[in-house]
């Protein structure tokens, strides 16, 4: 464990009697309460998360907007300052070597944040782009300047309110701005990646335990829990988002795992867009479909989903416990011609049924 790298709230987590696993060589909390209590603290109040190991890029230069537009598949040049944009980042061949948030904080000055696992690959990806571009933009990897917390559910406006920091709860949704709390500038997103309402706080180093501290003691009028890698997870595939490595990959595109919305083909140019364009117009080969399942017997990832007539025809890409539906949940990338037809995996010999459904998958329960 000695090896592995600790985020800057690590004496905090410990001392709110975290368990730690290791994530991508990071010690990471993976659990406090439980999984299943701190997921449902989310959906019903709120739950305060650590990620301040995800990356951090600073984006800058006369041509930085243009270049992100070139880099990434959504709209970027046209969005107005205090604006966060999703997007995936794509190979020439449509796969997809990063998902990441853009945040425009002036005309000529965008933070990035990227994937933890994919920090150092998106970095080299990234700056070789920019050179190749020959556009006026420097990339600079600024993630050891910043802690990252999120604090999520439908209290989160409250309890930021209750630390002091009423005006976030006027930011609209992928909404960002900056703030000075007890004299450190701090960056509010209106964003998040449990499929609730909630806020992403960027913030320096030295004043991660600060901040940390005011959030957890205004949240505990609100039933706000501390939560870990488990929970955040569960919440995120109840909702719908994808993964890197499981819903998105360099072998799965933008277009196979749902993210259509993302692709701006009506962009002049950008990686990726020939591929997409062809995909597009001789039909998408591949689905991401999301799935409940009856009984208590999860489906993990790779296994195998079959047709009617026992022909694999997917694979399962993620797979959990949903506590909201109290039923096994999961996704699965599969044929395109078989997205809408009927599915089922074979588990220790028992034959079950994908009921196949749009994410959110957590809303029937409501």
């Amino acid at each position: 464990m000695s090896d592995l790298k600790t985020l800057p709230l690590h004496a905090f987590h410990e001392a709110k009697g975290a368990r730690f696993v290791d994530f991508g060589g990071w010690n990471m909390p993976v659990q406090y309460s439980g999984i299943l209590e701190e997921h449902r603290s989310v959906r019903e109040a709120a739950g305060l998360f650590d990620v301040s190991h995800m990356g951090e890029f600073q984006v800058q230069g006369a041509q930085a907007a243009d270049f992100l537009d070139h880099l990434l598949v959504n709209r970027i040049a046209t969005a107005p300052n205090g604006k966060a944009i999703y997007s995936p980042m794509c190979q020439p061949d449509g796969g997809v070597v990063d998902d990441l948030i853009v945040y425009r904080c002036s005309e000529n000055d965008f933070l990035l944040c990227v994937n933890a696992s994919n920090r150092a690959k998106d970095l080299k990806w990234i700056q070789a782009q920019a050179a190749a571009s020959g556009m006026a933009v420097t990339v600079e990897d600024q993630s050891s300047h910043f802690a990252l917390l999120a604090v999520q559910g439908p209290k989160a406006g409250e309890i930021m309110s209750g630390t002091g920091i009423s005006s976030a709860a006027t930011l609209g949704r992928f909404r960002h701005a900056t703030k000075n709390f007890a004299g450190h500038e701090i960056r509010i997103a209106r964003t998040g990646y449990t499929g609730e309402d909630g806020f992403e706080i960027y913030i320096p180093v030295a004043g991660a335990e600060t901040v940390a501290e005011a959030l957890y003691v205004a949240g505990q009028a609100h039933g706000l829990q501390l939560c870990g890698l488990g929970s955040r997870d569960s919440l995120r595939l109840e909702a719908g988002l994808p993964l890197y490595g499981h819903e998105l990959s360099d072998c799965i595109s933008p277009l196979e795992a749902g993210l259509d919305w993302t692709v701006k083909l009506e962009k002049e140019d950008f990686i990726g867009k020939a591929a997409l364009a062809a995909q597009t117009e001789a039909g998408i080969p591949r689905r991401m479909v999301y799935f409940k399942l009856e009984g208590r017997r999860i489906a993990r990832a790779e296994t195998e989903v079959l047709n009617s007539e026992g022909e694999s025809v997917g694979i399962v890409c993620s797979g959990t416990l949903s506590p909201i539906l109290n039923a096994p949940i999961g996704s699965a990338l599969v044929r395109g011609d078989s997205a809408e037809a009927e599915l089922h995996i074979d588990l220790r010999g028992h034959k079950v049924a994908l009921e196949v459904a749009q994410p959110p998958l957590h809303k029937a329960a409501i």
